[in-house]
């Protein structure tokens, strides 16, 4: 295979860090050849955007050198030509909307390539029927969920056909039904000879492509096959990562049913690998959920009734958001929304905080009735605080430190400011010295999302509403802040979340409601709601990891309960079973 990308001792520092600043890009070398599926994997702030960003020039080294196609991206005469070679989906694709309309983003790539007409109109409606915004093309990009955002910037890119695309997180704010659709793109993609860079905290994704790359603190560290990579299980969470969800649990039970090879890094390889049950007498099926504290069934601290919200209301481009949804809350509880991309999660949490006001039915927060035009909404927002999907659209301050400070300045002036900055930065990870004078611009989207969070919990709110809060995050910064999120929900903080992560919800919820096109479809315990699996299917959600684990045994004839989600439950489980069997 001819070379395609080639970076030779590439080293970079961000403008305004000084001279003796740590380098986001440290001594880089690697090269990637035409046609190659490339997983670039790391930490939070390991360099990776950094990197990827070298690759299509949109930075240009501090030293060393960056050759496209052996042209060096230095050469501002080369800019186009190394742009056309290397598109990119950025890690915030709203950074590269610009039009009006879905049809008219898509197509402005093509155009200002010089296409004609029926090329340009043939590009934009495959890459639109590609990507499932056929159906949006006529509406303006700021009416879409955050993940239709995501697959519209991936659209403009196929709609230009680049040699190579560089997916910088692009399947982080897509249902699972999304994140399997990019996956079948980018299969299709890579038959057609296109090179593949894709940037993702799924390890389960990374373990789908020909190699993988691992930085750390701006290095190259590890970098070859997947089953080479995942080999090092210690060393990847010595780096802040992780093995794939599947491989993790296969290597709980293996000891259990050491039928299941090593290196497994599928739930298909290790359902193929169960074995069937012994047929020894077991009365019932064993296992269940754990203790559920964080079910909480008393009267709701937020109550929503039949509430309905059309955006653009009474224009020729209205959409319905929110068609009848009711959801009840208990105070003190943990209370998940699942839905797909665009089924009105963030447009609920917006009105439970008063950031939009109910156009039909009615929301009430503790005393606070939010259809009141009388609505003391400081009052209100001291009480319920507000993490975004997107981080960026709540960041505006130029240090990480002031915009932290900003909310609890504002609500509570300057008492206990510092200790206030300093509480919430260490609960999302962020050590204060090193961080509170950090430039914003210089932030991973991961750091940027701890900062978001960081703001909104220095305001030490009684309801935490978090609008998908483990996007783009590291698997041990994910499993910190799930920790983190536990604590602040024993402090007696009421969590009210919407994810895409069946695990995460799972691990963290008490009760869960499914959302569909505005509406509510389910409301109950996690075991209730994952029990579900054809209604989940149906929506684009798929079960945790370990209940399909589970669904496999049980089509084994393993007498195991079908409400298990945790991987230790279902550990002691085959423990006692295997036990049981073994003594009869």
């Amino acid at each position: 295979m001819a070379r395609l990308l080639e970076v030779d001792k590439l080293t970079y520092i961000y403008p305004g860090q000084g001279i003796d600043s740590t380098a986001a890009l440290d001594n880089i070398s690697m090269a990637i050849e035409e046609g190659e599926f490339i997983a670039m994997i790391g930490a939070n702030g390991s360099g990776k955007t950094t990197l990827a960003r070298h690759f299509n020039a949109l930075l240009l080294p501090s030293s060393g050198r960056v050759l496209v196609n052996g042209f060096d991206t230095r050469d501002a005469g080369h800019k186009n030509t190394v742009r056309n070679v290397v598109g990119m989906v950025f890690q915030n694709p709203v950074d590269q909307i610009i039009a009006s309309t879905v049809e008219q983003d898509v197509a402005f790539g093509p155009e200002n390539m010089g296409l004609q007409p029926v090329e340009i109109h043939r590009r934009v409606e495959e890459a639109l029927h590609a990507t499932n915004l056929w159906e949006q093309r006529l509406r303006p990009p700021h009416m879409l969920s955050a993940g239709q955002v995501q697959r519209l910037a991936l659209a403009g890119v196929l709609a230009m056909r680049p040699c190579c695309i560089v997916f910088d997180e692009a399947t982080s704010m897509l249902d699972p039904a999304g994140r399997k659709d990019v996956m079948k793109i980018i299969d299709h993609l890579r038959q057609e000879g296109i090179t593949i860079i894709y940037i993702t905290h799924f390890m389960e994704e990374a373990a789908c492509s020909d190699r993988i790359v691992v930085l750390h603190q701006g290095q190259i560290v590890l970098d070859g096959a997947p089953a080479v990579v995942f080999s090092q299980s210690s060393t990847l969470r010595e780096l802040g990562l992780d093995l794939p969800p599947a491989a993790i649990v296969a290597n709980m039970i293996r000891e259990y049913i050491p039928q299941i090879p090593p290196g497994v890094l599928s739930v298909v390889d290790i359902v193929k690998s169960i074995p069937n049950f012994p047929k020894r007498q077991i009365p019932s099926a064993l296992g269940s959920m754990v203790s559920e504290e964080r079910l909480k069934l008393s009267d709701g601290i937020i109550e929503v009734s039949k509430l309905g919200y059309v955006y653009l209301q009474g224009t020729p481009l209205a959409q319905r958001a929110l068609d009848g949804f009711s959801l009840s809350v208990g105070e003190h509880a943990v209370h998940g929304l699942l839905g797909a991309t665009g089924s009105g999660k963030s447009t609920l949490l917006q009105h439970i905080n008063a950031l939009l006001r109910p156009q039909e039915g009615l929301v009430r927060v503790n005393s606070y009735i939010l259809n009141d035009r009388d609505l003391d909404v400081k009052s209100l927002r001291k009480m319920v605080g507000l993490v975004f999907q997107s981080p960026e659209m709540q960041l505006f301050e130029k240090y990480v430190g002031d915009e932290i400070a900003y909310g609890p300045r504002i609500m509570y002036g300057k008492e206990m400011l510092r200790e206030r900055v300093k509480w919430a930065m260490e609960i999302v990870g962020l050590d204060y010295e090193k961080y509170k004078d950090r430039l914003i611009f210089t932030l991973s989207g991961g750091e940027r999302r701890k900062v978001a969070l960081a703001s909104t919990l220095a305001l030490q709110p009684k309801i935490l509403l978090l609008d998908e809060p483990f996007t783009g995050l590291d698997p041990l910064t994910r499993r910190t802040l799930l920790d983190r999120f536990r604590d602040i929900w024993s402090s007696g903080v009421t969590l009210l979340f919407s994810s895409h992560s069946m695990e995460d919800a799972a691990a963290l919820a008490g009760r869960l409601t499914l959302c569909n096109r505005g509406r509510d479809v389910l409301s109950g315990s996690v075991a209730d709601v994952f029990t579900q699996s054809e209604l989940l299917q149906d929506l684009g959600l798929e079960l945790p990891i370990v209940a399909q684990v589970v669904e496999g045994f049980r089509t084994r004839g393993w007498p195991i309960s079908m409400t298990i989600t945790d991987a230790a439950v279902l550990v002691e489980v085959l423990v006692k079973i295997l036990g049981v069997v073994k003594d009869g």
